[in-house]
């Protein structure tokens, strides 16, 4: 199909609103450019759509942003090498995620992007494994990326609900977030540092000190260290063995589905169905095969889900409403030290406060939550916060090895 490039090819209204009454001083090499990397994408993908034809037109308009801001390349004295390195460095990029394809492109978009923040995706003083922080990555990505979205619309002046339909709009879009989180921050101090790293680290500032039991954790089976760690865990011990048991005892198939279908609740109301899927297979026992043929995933992407739908359970087992049903199916109610040692429960009563002491006795007397509040004067805000505190306590004492 012959394309009328001197028509075809104008740029569209939202452009010329950048700079209304400043031509552009590249004028001419950009127009040289534009042909340039419109030739190169017609024979790279045989098509001459005005998808491909926008896309051009915004790696143009981004690498005379570039060349324009960057006071180096204005004394360089040859504008137009750096456009054209600029241009087919960007004009590749995209083309490289538009080869990979939707799926093995997301793939490795993430992938890029969580070695990038591995290192500083959590607290300092957190000691987490490898699945701990691709846990939290997992949760961060998912915000960068709405972030990034948020970013290429404006940087480009599309419509709010623009999303990327083609494929070839689809990779411009993966190679602009790789390029966004890539950008250098200036710091006050006079250093820089890469944008999704300085991100990454605002999140995990954000992070609570206390990090609640890894309930999923005791249906994985690692080597080495991470195995000699989790034989020596109490709770790891107790939560595999209520999951695994095969019971007949009719009041923990009575618990064990009131937990599975709130959790199924849970994840669909709060649009997770990716992961409601997971759980129905994890639930007829599937192999990690089986899963990836029946959902049409790959390994990686099963297991970003598999870490996902960890992140999610977390959550709701942290629930206010949520908490009691959880712990009763793992055998670590109040009647049982919250699914503590008697080294661990000594240890927790002694980090309470006076009045969380009051409210654990008041709770193991079986007393409702506005019966507690009258007898200790405390708002019913207060004394879920102070429940809360104490579970997290709980977590933290369980995590702990006995010495």
């Amino acid at each position: 199909m012959n394309v009328n490039t001197s028509n075809s090819l104008k740029p569209s209204s939202s452009v010329s609103r950048r700079h209304p009454d400043k031509p552009s001083a590249m004028s001419q090499s950009q127009a040289s450019l534009t042909q340039l990397l419109l030739d190169e994408m017609y024979a790279k993908i045989g098509s001459t759509s005005k998808a491909v034809q926008a896309v051009v037109y915004r790696i143009n308009r981004e690498v005379e942003r570039v060349c324009e801001k960057s006071t180096r390349i204005q004394k360089s004295g040859d504008i137009r090498s750096h456009l054209l390195y600029l241009g087919f460095h960007r004009l590749n990029k995209c083309l490289t995620y538009y080869n990979l394809g939707s799926k093995r492109g997301r793939s490795e978009l993430h992938s890029n992007l969580s070695v990038m923040v591995y290192r500083h995706i959590a607290p300092a003083h957190a000691q987490l494994g490898f699945a701990g922080r691709y846990t939290l990555i997992e949760d961060f990505l998912q915000d960068f990326y709405v972030e990034s979205l948020r970013i290429f619309r404006k940087e480009n002046d599309l419509p709010l609900d623009y999303q990327p339909r083609a494929q070839i709009e689809l990779a411009e879009y993966m190679a602009f977030t790789e390029q966004y989180a890539k950008r250098r921050i200036t710091l006050p101090n006079g250093y820089s540092q890469q944008l999704i790293v300085l991100r990454s680290q605002t999140f995990a500032r954000r992070q609570p000190k206390e990090t609640a039991v890894d309930i999923e954790r005791a249906a994985e089976y690692p080597k080495g260290e991470d195995a000699v760690n989790q034989s020596r865990s109490y709770a790891v011990q107790q939560v595999r063995s209520q999951m695994v048991s095969q019971t007949n005892d009719p009041c923990e198939g009575t618990r064990r589905s009131r937990v599975i279908d709130s959790l199924f609740e849970y994840l669909e109301s709060n649009g997770h169905n990716d992961c409601a899927d997971y759980l129905t297979l994890k639930l007829k026992d599937c192999t990690a095969s089986e899963i990836d043929e029946i959902l049409g995933l790959t390994s990686r992407e099963r297991d970003y889900l598999q870490q996902r739908f960890k992140y999610h359970v977390e959550k709701f087992a942290r629930a206010s409403d949520n908490w009691r049903l959880v712990h009763q199916w793992l055998g670590a109610d109040l009647d049982q030290r919250l699914g503590m040692t008697s080294a661990q429960w000594d240890r927790f009563l002694d980090q309470l406060s006076h009045q969380q002491c009051q409210i654990l006795e008041l709770k193991q007397a079986k007393q409702s939550d506005r019966e507690i509040a009258k007898t200790l004067d405390l708002t019913a805000k207060k004394l879920q916060k102070q429940w809360t505190n104490i579970l997290n306590l709980a977590a933290q004492c369980r995590n702990t090895h006995d010495s």
